[in-house]
């Protein structure tokens, strides 16, 4: 089982408001953007943007992290084993499948395995064309 990237989730009322200063932060452009359950995602540099309603956004606080994982079999097994409880078991999503934990010290997380294409092209882009 091996993290592949981690994110700092940021939650904000409005996505498009927030991405232009994370774009001059970080350099980069979004990665990631789409909806999911009535709130809006957007990933850029080590960030994951939470944005909607604070009523919406509230369905997600449980996790302090977004963890990006090679195998999210096996982390569950690694997860379990150290005493963690999956809080929410793994789930078909847009991006690949998830899962959240809390861990035996109570933080929560929660864990992604990506779909190909986001591997592909955010993990393990390929290289550019030599000059």
């Amino acid at each position: 089982m091996t993290i592949l990237k981690t994110y700092a989730r940021l939650w904000v009322d409005d996505l498009d408001r927030a991405l232009p200063l994370l774009e001059r932060l970080t350099g980069e452009r979004p990665h990631l953007r789409l909806a999911f359950h009535g709130i809006g995602l957007g990933a850029i540099g080590d960030f994951l943007v939470i944005a909607g309603p604070a009523e919406e956004r509230a369905k997600y606080t449980h996790a302090s992290a977004t963890v990006v994982v090679h195998d999210l079999d096996a982390l569950q097994e690694t997860l379990e084993a150290a005493g963690a409880t999956i809080t929410t078991p793994a789930t078909e999503g847009p991006t690949g499948r998830f899962l959240y934990a809390r861990h035996a010290d109570g933080a929560g997380v929660e864990y992604v395995e990506w779909n190909a294409e986001l591997l592909s092209r955010v993990i393990h882009p390929p290289e550019p064309p030599a000059e």
